[in-house]
């Protein structure tokens, strides 16, 4: 783990005991502080203490000795209300913070020869595979990674940092919320669109979240930034007239310009030094299906090639990216039938990605519904054979797809992946996809995305056992 000595010899309290908190409880004790460990769910609190970690009710208690409060990034700071333990730090002035701040605290107390580098990519979509496809480049070409945040184990339960290591971190707005300090040597941010709207308020606020990420740069620290969005396009803008051009490189899937990284069809051009050059032939990427990985293949080579890997060992390492589980993960192919595992795409415009991968999809598609629910993914609505609708979603979701595309409410997963299995048997039509790919939140009946994913591999493993569960990703 990484100790935190920031609170050496004080009282911190650890609200939300998850993975990533329980991290955060064992990195604070490693570092001398007291800590004064709740969660509202029991079975975290039971998980906690089997841990060994003491739990302290923080709804019930004085808070005149708490020195700081860190908040598990799902729980309320601001909207629709602060969470009682916020208003309760608040009231003491004790300031709520949360994993990723502790991580800056204790690079910030490194000398400054012996800090890792850290690279924070944000953004809407493509967050998770474009912080595993920079991760994978730069352990291809030989360095020393750590790849964490919103993506795997929690940053803190990281082996504390070495010199010329290098930490990758998916950081969502949540995260980022709960950050003062994270210097980021390069800060990606993606794209944008409307999401998370109950945590912010309205895009403004998310969107200002993101942009925090740059805000806590040093001088020096190199911006990526994506163009293809109106809104992405005019920060970028607004970074360039307050840095030096060399600090701010733009991205781009379809604009061509005479400083970046661009993608053309399959080709990644690198416009960074001199003229511009193909260097990456997605072609030759499967772990990048579909245009979207245009833009995550271009911001993944702006970043690598920005930490001073040459374009060529850049090409061959994001050939080789076996993928992202959960995004695109091709499960099985079962008599004929193929089943994709999507999960990860909690939101319309993260679906219309792998909805403009195929053809005749038997999409399954469901949950807790976002902002916006399927207005985004209309423009591939022709490319499915049929919806099988599941979660809370599935009325709204009905009415959506209404004259569009032929649904059938399903419940859950197992009833929407049977009955989408059934109508592609009776298919006379070669090459069947059915397609997990939500455009919904998991939490109405998962834990996370992870879970429903996992869950959906079960069960197409369970439609043919000897069948290979893992053929890669689509």
């Amino acid at each position: 783990m990484i100790p935190i000595h920031a609170y050496e010899g004080r009282r911190v309290a650890v609200f939300g005991l998850g993975r990533t908190g329980i991290a955060t409880a064992k990195a604070l004790e490693a570092g001398g502080a007291t800590v004064s460990c709740w969660d509202d769910a029991e079975p975290s609190r039971v998980r906690a203490e089997a841990e060994g970690l003491t739990l302290d009710d923080l709804n019930r208690r004085d808070w005149g000795d708490i020195a700081a409060l860190i908040l598990s990034p799902g729980i309320p700071l601001t909207h629709p209300k602060p969470h009682h333990v916020v208003e309760l730090a608040r009231a003491v002035d004790a300031p709520v913070i949360g994993d990723i701040e502790l991580f800056a605290m204790a690079i910030a107390d490194l000398p400054e020869k012996r800090r890792p580098k850290v690279i924070g990519i944000t953004g809407t979509n493509g967050k998770s595979t474009t912080t595993a496809l920079i991760g994978h480049v730069l352990r291809a070409t030989g360095r020393n990674v750590v790849v964490g945040g919103n993506i795997g184990d929690a940053i803190l339960a990281q082996a504390p940092p070495r010199p010329g290591s290098f930490y990758v971190l998916e950081l969502s707005s949540y995260q980022i919320d709960l950050t003062r300090s994270l210097a980021c040597d390069v800060a990606v941010l993606l794209n944008i669109s409307p999401d998370h709207i109950d945590r912010h308020g309205d895009f403004e606020g998310y969107f200002r979240a993101k942009q925090r990420l740059f805000e806590m740069q040093e001088p020096g620290g190199i911006a990526v930034i994506g163009i293809d969005d109106n809104e992405t396009s005019a920060f970028y803008s607004s970074l360039r007239k307050l840095r030096r051009e060399e600090e701010v490189i733009p991205i781009s899937a379809g604009r061509v310009f005479a400083r970046g990284v661009y993608a053309l069809g399959d080709r990644v051009y690198d416009a960074l030094d001199c003229a511009s050059h193909p260097v990456v032939d997605l072609a030759r990427s499967p772990g990048l299906p579909g245009r979207h990985n245009a833009q995550n293949a271009a911001a993944a080579l702006a970043v690598v090639r920005a930490l001073g890997v040459a374009g060529r060992a850049a090409a061959d390492a994001i050939a080789s990216f076996p993928g992202l589980a959960h995004r695109q993960e091709r499960i099985a192919t079962v008599n004929g039938i193929t089943y994709i595992n999507d999960s990860k795409a909690t939101n319309a415009e993260a679906a219309v990605q792998a909805l403009g991968c195929y053809d005749r999809i038997r999409w399954i598609v469901g949950g807790r519904a976002k902002e916006g629910g399927l207005a985004a993914a209309r423009s591939q609505f022709h490319r499915v054979e049929k919806a099988y609708l599941i979660g809370e979603a599935a009325e709204r979701f009905a009415g959506e797809l209404d004259g569009s595309v032929v649904c059938e409410s399903c419940g859950d997963l197992a009833g929407a992946l049977a009955a989408a299995t059934r109508d592609a048997s009776a298919d006379p039509v070669p090459g069947q996809i059915i397609l997990l790919s939500p455009a919904a939140a998991s939490f109405d009946q998962f834990a996370s995305y992870e879970a429903r994913g996992d869950a959906f591999r079960q069960l197409v493993g369970a439609l043919a056992p000897a069948a290979p569960v893992a053929e890669g990703v689509a």
